[in-house]
């Protein structure tokens, strides 16, 4: 059949048609595609005049009718178990073809993510949770592979760095760094399968991932149904072995660890301790890393082209009525900043002398409304971008030089707020809060320098640039160990003769045990106490314990813990290294 559209006539025209006179007219003659010159012709097989009502008699073509309507034209009523023509989701105009049946290697790769979380995940996280990535990712590698998809630079940017915030819950004990590093590598995962490129796809490839958990499920279910069908004995081959191999290497375990008190030491470590209790617990973490490990891997196969999604730029407005506000607002930065510069360059004395206000009031009055004030310009330089006039080159010229300086001017902003949290932290120490505000105010400055950058180089790689430059931040947050610098700086600044605020560093993880194990008794005792505790009372295993854990717990048995908590109670009367008494209301230090 030829890929030409055929032009048959309606059946209307054709039964109004005259009654032929033996020989058919030209325009009527069938016509036929794809025949060769020795072919016979279509008037050498057109019926005879004799034998034309012979043709004219057969049987007429039954007409077609929707499939399901009754002879009398009346469609048949509804029964509620009919289901109607199923509408195309928004997602199934985004997403390629439906994938081939899962392969088994990536259906393997899945089994194993799931018996991993089940069996390493329930005693806390550790390198276990890279442990449990590593088969989810070979699955998601598979399965693209089988859809013929290749590895693009991007893509291996963003399974890397989602890999490598995976290592801060094997080296960090603090949860809040971890949980946000955990956060981070997930998006990056579904950023590696997705490949999204502009704003949207990136911010919906981010989050992409769970649109897969019910195909992905659907997918894998469909894949071992054909396999159960197809080799039945194959499979009960498969499970016959395994179920002798789990056998023999339970009993002769259990032997060789009764025989030898090392090795079973040894097996006791690494081996998952699974109880019954746990078994509803460890269900729902098999589930968990079966579900995740489907969608992770039908996102690879039929990942969902975010980038398909347009958005109808704004409508461009003219050069005063756009160019007008932003220069006014860089005239209201420029009048700011002068303030500041002065400020910054030592002139605090005179600016409290003509405020009434205390080197720490100073400090604190005005940090959150610069932070606010940095994240409101970016937002003005998204709509500007989306209303500026972008014809001709001039107004091109005009809309770099404009937002350009405003970006600049945000950056010393940016500047005098992180000089007013130092002021802060100098004047009443680090907290958690603390170093959180100053390291988002940080990577917001890296934001408006990345704009800069595109606005000389091209933007066309700012979105993927300001994802990255998110992750990096969240890595490096994780790996310099806040818990860490606060008990060190809070050290730091006790030999500078200040106070110690004794209740909140005996609050932090085991990151800050080096740190505070510095500190002269009783206040060792005071501040190692609480976290000398929660170790005793934690006997996780390996791989659900981080190295600053470890770390921890070698400190405390060289340097002997004793009774931390007898040697406080003994030596501490009435607070006499708490807090400052000249800060009765921190709004920097929420936990």
């Amino acid at each position: 059949m030829s890929d030409q559209p055929s032009k048959t006539p309606r059946p209307e025209a054709a039964s109004e048609r005259p009654e032929p006179s033996g020989q058919a007219e030209p325009s009527e003659r069938p016509r036929t595609s794809g025949r060769t010159a020795s072919a016979p012709s279509a008037a050498s097989s057109m019926p005879s005049e004799g034998r034309l009502p012979e043709t004219r008699g057969a049987a007429p073509e039954p007409q077609k009718v929707p499939t399901g309507t009754q002879p009398g034209g009346q469609q048949p009523p509804p029964t509620p178990w009919q289901r109607g023509n199923p509408q195309p989701s928004p997602l199934s105009r985004l997403r390629p073809a439906e994938p081939a049946t899962i392969g088994s290697a990536t259906l393997c790769c899945v089994l194993a993510t799931a018996i991993l979380s089940a069996l390493l995940l329930g005693e806390g996280l550790g390198s276990n949770l890279l442990i449990v990535a590593v088969p989810a990712a070979l699955a998601a590698f598979f399965a693209a592979r089988a859809a013929g998809r290749r590895l693009r630079p991007w893509t291996a940017v963003w399974a890397v760095g989602g890999l490598a915030l995976l290592v801060v819950p094997a080296l960090r004990d603090a949860g809040w760094p971890t949980f946000l590093a955990v956060v981070s590598a997930v998006a990056l995962g579904s950023l590696a399968l997705h490949g999204s490129r502009g704003w949207l796809g990136v911010l919906l490839g981010s989050l992409g991932l769970f649109s897969s958990v019910t195909e992905g499920v659907a997918w894998g279910a469909r894949g071992v149904r054909e396999r159960m069908a197809d080799s039945r004995g194959r499979w009960g081959v498969v499970f016959r072995t395994t179920a002798v191999a789990v056998v023999l290497l339970i009993v002769f375990g259990a032997l060789f660890a009764s025989a030898d008190a090392a090795f079973a030491d040894v097996l006791g470590n690494l081996a998952p301790d699974v109880s019954v209790g746990d078994s509803p617990w460890r269900s729902f973490l098999f589930v968990v890393g079966l579900v995740g490990a489907l969608a992770a891997a039908y996102t690879a196969a039929a990942p969902v082209r975010w980038d398909a999604i347009t958005v109808r730029p704004g409508r461009a407005r003219g050069r005063l009525e756009w160019a007008l506000p932003l220069i006014v607002l860089n005239l209201l930065f420029a009048a700011f900043i002068t303030i500041q510069l002065t400020v910054l360059l030592g002139g605090y004395d005179k600016v409290m002398a003509e405020t009434d206000l205390s080197y720490s009031q100073y400090a604190r009055q005005g940090f959150w409304q610069l932070l606010w004030a940095t994240l409101l310009t970016l937002l003005v330089i998204a709509l500007a971008l989306r209303l500026a006039p972008r014809g001709r080159g001039s107004d091109r010229t005009l809309v770099r030089s404009v937002l350009g300086v405003l970006c600049l001017l945000t950056l010393v902003v940016v500047a005098s707020a992180l000089r007013r949290m130092d002021l802060y932290v100098e004047a009443y120490g680090l907290t958690r809060l603390r170093i959180s505000v100053a390291a988002v105010e940080l990577w917001l400055g890296l934001v408006l320098v990345l704009i800069v950058i595109a606005g000389v180089f091209g933007a066309r790689l700012l979105p993927r640039a300001v994802a990255a430059s998110a992750a990096v931040a969240v890595l490096t947050f994780g790996l310099i160990s806040p818990d860490g610098l606060i008990a060190e700086q809070n050290v730091q600044r006790y030999r500078n003769d200040h106070s110690i605020d004794i209740d909140y560093v005996q609050r932090l993880s085991a990151d800050a045990v080096p740190a505070l194990d510095t500190l002269p008794e009783p206040l060792r005792s005071c501040a190692l106490m609480e976290i000398d505790r929660s170790l005793r009372s934690s006997d996780a295993p390996w791989y659900a314990t981080s190295w600053s854990e470890a770390r921890a717990r070698d400190i405390l048995k060289e340097r002997g813990s004793g009774d931390l908590a007898r040697v406080c109670r003994a030596s501490r009367t009435g607070g006499g290294f708490g807090a400052d008494e000249g800060d009765p209301y921190d709004p920097y230090d929420a936990y």
